[in-house]
């Protein structure tokens, strides 16, 4: 509350009113060759004192962390105009929602909080005032993607803000506004945008997702004013230049709902996206691998994230727990290398402590630079910041010196990315491995790249026995020594002299001949419908034209875009809809690997609620949806939809689900029960249902 002791800058007009942006950065859709840097905007750097909020919102000094602080838009744009982001090897930045939020200070206990963290939404088309207009936005765009840096924006589609259903009172009541127009509040919520089913209790996927998250006001995405906003909202900012999304929350949403506005993001201008679901210690959820390899958005990867903390950080694993984690990832995701791998976030813990000396850091850097998946360093880690929980993890950018040790792994290992397509796209093999020291491969066509860390920082490790890929000869560690490493030399098939390797060292030995058969690395989208422009990347395509392959449909002619010899653009054909395999025939008629994933949908999609009525089942079994086209299964029970809720949104026997499906179809389907490798059909007609070409929708039936 206390609304009037802030400073609020005028309301913003239409957001039609703005410069064209320059949207000239490369492949938006593939992110393998990046490292991306996560920063709090408004702790990062105050580039214009004129936006800062005053009286009791704002900290001028940043000694009350739950305070804004004054970190802008305006101070990225001076770090990237003096080539910090750069000089580090950085190329994408991944900032703070950047939507208008609350203007209350929020009262927890007699603690006082505000939005400075940009996940307490009032209008998701207008910007934070705090952080700057929607010029200084568009000035963000223009300014990174001179220096060739990319720029993912936070979204959180999940909820607007703290709320109280019997005190309106409160904050500002979840209130969501459409570019100044009220929709709705909390309390007194007529048209039913928000749950209102209590908090969740985490106890199960269902209960998370129609729960509220806290005391946040939790989006019910079965409306088709909500789903109308939100696709209208990312097209809003998708307009302005921004390259790629990272998506609050996606554990609290329905499946289907997402995916049906992935498909509204891939049809319009897609770009690589990525999902939150978090993930504890030791925590492997399938859930969270289906929802990776079918909502057309990627993962953080939260697995990764947390066994790097437990062998370089805790210490209560090793690294044979590394290279289990690795390799059990590496057949759960269609898609491991999109996954966005990272080291600490403004959720947990900072990796450095005082009891984690630096080196520990440096470590896991040089394995998150160098491992599979997308990279993201969060801010401040460059320069061993500490902090523990919220806020202390989101402290003030105290430096930006560029002599840390931490700061020049990054700037020596990011560049491989791009320069060698082993670490940007390779396979992952582990060579050589004991309690504290691991030695790994990542194999890409003829590119190698090998990497080998000694967590142990007390005693060096005599390593023999060592095979690689890499062809006779001495090769230099890429990181020049910076974490103890040296040159090791490779003999005939493979294998590297015996050789010592230092306490606490790391380094990373590397071979990049020219690639002249083809080998697919990346593609993206990963889902689309026919007509949808993908884009392959790779290396030996050659410079003339081929073939592109979906599973055994061919795609040549005007069908191909472009064709060069690391990238393809090439159109979806009309083929039947589901999951293909992508391979390219070069002009030479050489073939290359296939790639797992992408999903080609029936056609444009729409959020449709199925919902059953007296489904009874014995124990062991669950009720599951399966219809006559690629989304629903194509009638096939290890493809069906489910298991199917009825908690929370129905009651037992009543069964529910939010699924994405094609728009304007003529549906058939049926409900059935599993209970391992038992199915129990329904009997009589099958449904039907013809969907709309928009919006939201609910088909009810009963059981037959």
């Amino acid at each position: 509350m206390l609304l009037a002791s802030l400073h609020i800058p005028a309301l913003q007009g239409s957001t039609t009113v703005y410069a064209a942006p320059d949207t000239s950065v490369a492949n938006k859709q593939n992110f393998s060759t990046d490292v991306i840097y996560q920063l709090f905007t408004d702790r990062f750097r105050n580039g214009n004192t004129a936006n800062d909020p005053t009286g009791a919102a704002f900290s001028a000094s940043c000694t009350n962390l739950r305070l804004y602080c004054g970190g802008d838009w305006q101070g990225i744009i001076d770090k990237i105009n003096d080539n910090y982001f750069t000089n580090m090897g950085i190329t994408a930045l991944w900032i703070s929602q950047p939507v208008e939020n609350i203007y209350s200070i929020v009262n927890y206990s007699g603690t006082s909080i505000t939005s400075y963290h940009g996940y307490w939404a009032r209008d998701f088309k207008r910007t934070n005032p705090y952080f700057g207009s929607f010029t200084d936005f568009t000035n963000l765009i223009n300014a990174a993607h001179a220096k060739n840096i990319k720029v993912i924006i936070d979204f959180a589609p999940n909820h607007t803000s703290p709320a109280m259903e019997t005190n309106s009172a409160f904050a500002e009541n979840g209130r969501l506004y459409d570019n100044g127009t009220l929709l709705a509040g909390y309390t007194g919520d007529m048209n039913g945008l928000f749950h209102h089913n209590g908090g969740t209790d985490f106890s199960s996927l269902e209960n998370g997702i129609y729960k509220n998250l806290y005391d946040l006001a939790d989006i019910n995405h079965n409306k088709t004013i909500t789903d109308t906003y939100f696709k209208d909202a990312i097209k809003l900012w998708l307009d302005l230049g921004i390259d790629g999304i990272r998506v609050d929350a996606v554990k609290h949403m329905p499946l289907g709902w997402q995916k049906n506005w992935m498909s509204a993001i891939n049809e319009y201008k897609p770009v690589f996206t990525f999902g939150e679901w978090f993930l504890g210690v030791n925590e492997v959820d399938p859930n969270n691998h289906k929802f990776a390899n079918e909502s057309g958005m990627s993962l953080l990867d939260f697995q990764f994230n947390q066994k790097v903390r437990q062998v370089f950080r805790d210490n209560t694993d090793t690294m044979y727990g590394l290279d289990s984690m690795l390799s059990s990832t590496a057949a759960s995701y269609h898609q491991v290398n999109d996954l966005v791998t990272f080291i600490d976030n403004h959720d947990m813990d900072r990796f450095k402590t005082s009891s984690v000396n630096n080196r520990s850091l440096e470590l896991a850097l040089a394995l998150t630079l160098t491992s599979r998946g997308v990279p993201a360093i969060y801010y401040g880690t460059e320069h061993y910041l500490t902090g523990n929980g919220d806020p202390g993890n989101r402290g003030p950018m105290t430096s930006f010196s560029q002599t840390t040790t931490a700061f020049n792994v990054i700037k020596k290992l990011a560049p491989l990315r791009k320069s060698n397509p082993a670490i940007a796209y390779g396979t992952t093999q582990q060579r050589w491995i004991n309690n504290d020291v691991y030695i790994f491969e990542r194999k890409f066509g003829n590119s190698v790249a090998v990497v080998a860390i000694n967590r142990n920082q007390s005693a060096s490790a005599s390593i023999g026995g060592l095979l690689t890929s890499l062809p006779a000869g001495t090769y230099t560690d890429a990181l020049g020594g910076l974490l103890g490493g040296s040159s090791i030399s490779v003999g005939s098939g493979g294998a590297a002299s015996t050789f010592t390797l230092a306490a606490g060292a790391a380094a990373v030995w590397q071979y990049t001949p020219a690639q002249t058969s083809p080998v697919v690395g990346h593609v993206g989208p990963v889902m689309g419908k026919a007509g949808t422009v993908v884009t392959i990347d790779g290396r030996g395509f050659g410079g003339t034209a081929g073939t592109v392959y979906f599973g055994t449909t061919a795609v040549s002619g005007a069908q191909i875009v472009s064709w060069e010899d690391t990238q393809i653009k090439v159109i979806a054909p009309a083929a039947a809809a589901g999951l293909y395999q992508v391979k390219i025939r070069t002009a030479g008629a050489v073939d290359s690997n296939a790639y797992n994933g992408f999903n080609l949908l029936t056609g444009s999609q729409v959020s449709i609620r199925f919902v059953v009525n007296n489904a009874t089942t014995a124990l062991g079994e669950n009720v599951y949806l399966v219809g006559n086209v690629a989304e629903l299964g194509s009638w096939t029970p290890a493809k069906a939809i489910g298991p199917m809720f009825n908690t929370v949104m129905a009651a037992y026997p009543t069964w529910y689900y939010d699924v994405s499906v094609p728009a304007n179809t003529a549906l058939q389907f049926k409900f059935i029960k599993k209970n391992g490798s038992t199915v129990t059909w329904e009997s009589g007609s099958n449904h039907t249902f013809t969907t709309p070409s928009s919006g939201i929708a609910t088909i009810t039936v009963n059981w037959q």
